[in-house]
């Protein structure tokens, strides 16, 4: 059924190069923005009065078929013009030689930060559209101490909170997604021969250590970033990481918490990077109007229009002209100090862990391996050891 699925796109896709075009017709897709019809309609009909002869197709793609869909569409004669994408399956492309590069000097506009972090190998394959940072949402009437700036500070007064609050430090997803790889990934770990690492062992061991001494909850073993979320909401953990938008749902579904929150930067590591996370474009090397397609791509992430969409969504853009923008320097209310110290982390994100083409697999072997560490079956040396042996393939 999925080789037919895809026979299917690709005879569709095909099709739709047949017909014959009065204009340059640029296929635009996007992943699950149809929410926001009347802003991207505007941009391009604002693109197409200035730029006759070329048309803008636009299709929203839902965010569970995007990659199925690209990759069906890269590999035919005739694939999108532009796709929204999100990095790790951009790099998946690129290593696959199926994009257009991106020269250099298209992109001065936009955080060099953002710009670098989205290279692969070197060159540049996509062009970012908006991005986010998490930060750290607290309960200011259960903690008054030093806000930890790092990992080891928020363990360190873990045991103080648990004896002065009775209800814990925070609820670390540790063994959700690729959470545990940005954690290393923030004390200077990224390769997978540096996983059994002494760095890494002391990592899990200041997790370890917070589990078997009950500072943190034991549902950490399995729980979610939004089971994390109601954690803080009925008053059962003091700090919380997440995006901006977070902020939105404690207050309509728990006044009472929001009303004693307030914000401040993400958890780091020795490193002091912050985590981020973005979504770009990219351009297929079949393409048929490639100058056209990077043109409107560059009209629609430019200052006007990328400030336009964060004042919708809450996003951060990634034009650095839009970053300077007063809008990312407010510290009115909450939600607009939440919004600023989000975008003014973007600003430090080097260095990012590389996402492999196996990243799937890799970040299963590595939240099994925190769950075998939390749980005690073993040393933390020899579970990481066996991680190493088994991502090298041994």
């Amino acid at each position: 059924m999925k080789k037919l699925a895809l026979l299917l796109i690709s005879i569709f896709l095909l099709a739709g190069c047949a017909k014959k075009e009065q204009n340059k017709v640029v296929t635009f897709w996007t992943l699950q923005m149809g929410d926001f019809a009347p802003y991207i309609n505007n941009v391009i009909s604002e693109y197409e009065a200035e730029n006759s002869g070329v048309k803008i197709k636009w299709i929203d793609v839902p965010f569970s078929e995007g990659e199925k869909r690209t990759l069906a569409a890269v590999m035919t004669d005739c694939p999108p013009d532009l796709i929204n994408l999100n990095p790790d399956f951009s790099a998946i492309l690129a290593q696959k030689g199926t994009l257009e590069e991106i020269p250099e000097d298209k992109l001065t506009e936009f955080n060099p930060e953002i710009v670098k972090a989205l290279r692969y190998n070197g060159k540049t394959y996509s062009v970012p559209w908006y991005a986010t940072s998490a930060i750290t949402i607290y309960n200011k009437a259960l903690w008054k101490g030093d806000l930890p700036k790092t990992y080891r500070e928020l363990a360190d007064i873990s045991k103080e909170i648990k004896v002065r609050t009775g209800v814990y430090s925070y609820l670390p997803t540790i063994t959700e997604n690729d959470t545990m790889i940005k954690i290393l990934n923030k004390y200077g770990v990224s390769e997978i021969e540096d996983f059994n690492s002494a760095t890494s062992v002391q990592v899990f061991d200041m997790f370890r250590n917070l589990y078997k001494n009950k500072l943190i909850p034991q549902e950490t073993i399995t729980m979610t970033l939004r089971e994390a979320l109601e954690q803080y909401m009925a008053g059962k953990i003091v700090f919380f990481q997440g995006g901006a938008n977070f902020l939105n749902m404690v207050k309509e579904n728990a006044p009472k918490i929001y009303a004693q929150t307030d914000v401040t930067e993400q958890i780091k590591g020795p490193v002091g990077q912050n985590d981020f996370s973005v979504m770009n474009f990219v351009i297929p090397l079949r393409a048929k109007y490639k100058n056209e397609a990077l043109d409107f791509c560059l009209f629609l992430t430019n200052e006007k229009n990328q400030l336009e969409l964060a004042k919708m969504t809450n996003v951060i853009a990634t034009n650095s002209n839009a970053l300077k923008n007063d809008f990312y320097n407010d510290y009115s209310d909450l939600t607009a100090k939440a919004r600023s110290i989000s975008a003014r982390q973007v600003n430090h994100i080097s260095p990012q862990v590389r996402q492999k083409q196996n990243q799937k697999e890799i970040n299963l072997v590595i939240n099994t391996a925190v769950q075998s560490v939390l749980l005690d079956k073993d040393s933390t040396k020899n579970i990481l050891d066996k991680v190493v042996s088994d991502l090298r393939g041994n």
